[in-house]
């Protein structure tokens, strides 16, 4: 019966017996192995090859000696050798010991697969030379090949491109890409492609022949060190270096970036309605870009308001501003209230406290930065109007919050009045409006009530005494009034040496 059907029909029903049986093998063995704990490796593979291969020429009506079939079995068998010396010498001992690349399981089985059917093809052509039969075999499996060609090539390309990504190595597990214009997480690599995660916990599953077609962004290539970059605009009156030196203040302290290499600022054009700044800074694992972006943007957005730095409106849009003036004529009244309960400023009159308000400036902190760091050089106080603040000091490297600051506390009024360093660091928790009172305006003041240097000294005098312990310790109260006037008299000096009087 199987003989009466055409050449077409035989070869199809050849190619159906050969898979089937294949198959059939193969799952028999896995059967064996997982129920029965059966160890079948490589030699298993190829007596199932062998078997579909004898079933195939069985089926389609091939007959030749049994010196053939033996001397076909002799050389398949002799593939297991090949395949284990290419696994020893060409997988183990080149790639993955001496060129420390992993070779995945796959790889190596579609190796295996190919020379096996280097084996077959040579049986094919030397040992059934003589059978004509075989000629419409191998004619109807070259068209199945085509059609299986075709119909794997993307797959196939896939394959291939795994496999130069596992050799070549432009990136690996947990690296940061740029694709395209996202930036996404290397989470897998596999044999046919590459999962990737974005920020936003989206899954990108890109075959790996599209990832080698195209230039890889690796942004943890040679390190996790890389630069990003942001740009911003600002008005035409204000002086280049005056805006770039704003800049780079907010961007160096902006949490996330590296403080070394440090932040760069670039005036890069000339635009209709602004000149364009570009801020280069560097960071380390882009899985906080978001964060970080943010914080040097909120930064920027501060530090330009305090300079009295305006972003503008597009040239396009007109735009009415009304300044209210009530909210800071509120303000300063409230800096006065706050003075005028300072034991520092018991010594001025009211119209010397209205000049301290009327000629010190009132600055915006975002939350998260640094109004005055520990160590820094200074010469001005500060009334904090709104918002909190956090105090720290550094101590063996660790930050140790020491305080918290409300409306209407006075802090660094030593550095205003001594010129000493600042002695801790005062870091905003929530948006804060801040009175700024410098050393030219206290001078100022000071050189019309000479007088108030006394009242000062021994108010510093004292502060100091109750930070060392001494009201608490002396043994009497001769030697607390020596100290006291020890204090007052080097307080006076240095007052009279800091302001010039």
């Amino acid at each position: 019966m199987f003989n009466a059907l055409s050449e077409a029909e035989r070869d199809v029903v050849t190619v159906i017996v050969f898979i089937g049986t294949f198959f059939v093998a193969v799952g028999i063995g896995r059967f064996l192995k997982r129920r029965a704990g059966v160890r079948l490796g490589l030699l298993f593979r190829l007596f199932c090859l062998m078997l579909a291969f004898y079933a195939a020429i069985a089926a389609y009506g091939v007959h030749a000696s049994w010196r053939n079939h033996v001397g076909a079995a002799a050389i398949l068998l002799s593939t297991a050798l090949v395949v284990a010396l290419v696994n020893r010498y060409v997988w183990d001992l080149y790639f993955e010991k001496k060129r420390q690349t992993p070779i995945p399981h796959f790889l190596r089985e579609v190796i295996g697969g190919i020379i096996f059917l280097v084996a077959l093809l040579f049986v094919l052509s030397s040992g059934y030379h003589a059978q004509a039969q075989l000629k419409g075999l191998l004619a109807g499996s070259g068209i199945v090949a085509i059609i299986l060609g075709f119909a794997g090539q993307n797959l196939f390309a896939g394959i291939i491109g795994g496999i130069s990504i596992q050799i070549n190595r432009p990136y690996k597990v947990g690296d940061w890409l740029q694709v395209g214009e996202r930036f996404a997480e290397v989470m897998e690599i596999n044999w046919r492609s590459t999962r990737l995660r974005t920020n936003d916990a989206i899954y990108l599953d890109i075959p790996n022949n599209e990832m080698v077609s195209h230039a890889i962004i690796n942004l943890h290539y040679p390190t996790d060190v890389h630069a990003m970059r942001i740009r911003v605009g600002v008005e035409y009156k204000n002086p280049p270096n005056r805006v770039k030196d704003a800049l780079f203040r907010a961007a160096s302290s902006a949490e996330g970036v590296l403080a070394e290499p440090k932040v760069k600022i670039f005036l890069v054009d000339f635009a209709d309605s602004a000149v364009i700044y570009e801020i280069k800074y560097y960071m380390g694992n882009h899985s906080r870009i978001n964060e970080i972006n943010d914080a040097v943007r909120t930064n920027v957005w501060y530090a330009l308001k305090r300079q009295g730095i305006t972003i503008p409106f597009p040239i396009r849009t007109l735009h009415l501003e009304r300044r209210a003036m009530l909210p800071e004529q509120e303000e300063r009244q409230e800096a006065r209230a706050i003075l005028r309960d300072e034991a520092l400023f018991e010594c001025l009159s009211d119209a010397q406290i209205d000049s301290l308000v009327q000629q010190s400036q009132v600055a915006n902190f975002g939350r998260g930065e640094r109004v005055i760091r520990e160590g820094a050089e200074g010469d001005s106080m500060f009334v904090l109007l709104r918002g909190a603040a956090k105090v720290s000091i550094s101590r063996n490297g660790t930050s140790i919050p020491v305080a918290t600051l409300s409306a209407g506390n006075c802090f660094g009024e030593m550095s205003l009045l001594t010129g000493e360093r600042r002695t801790a660091t005062v870091r905003a928790e929530t948006d804060c409006h801040v009175m700024e009172i410098s050393k030219p305006v206290m001078a100022e003041v000071l050189r019309d009530s000479p007088d108030c240097l006394e009242r000062l000294s021994e108010l510093l005098a004292r502060r100091k005494m109750e930070n060392e312990g001494v009201l608490r310790e002396a043994a009497s109260p001769a030697q607390n009034e020596s100290k006291k006037r020890e204090y007052t008299a080097s307080f006076l000096r240095r007052l009279q040496t800091f302001f010039e009087l």
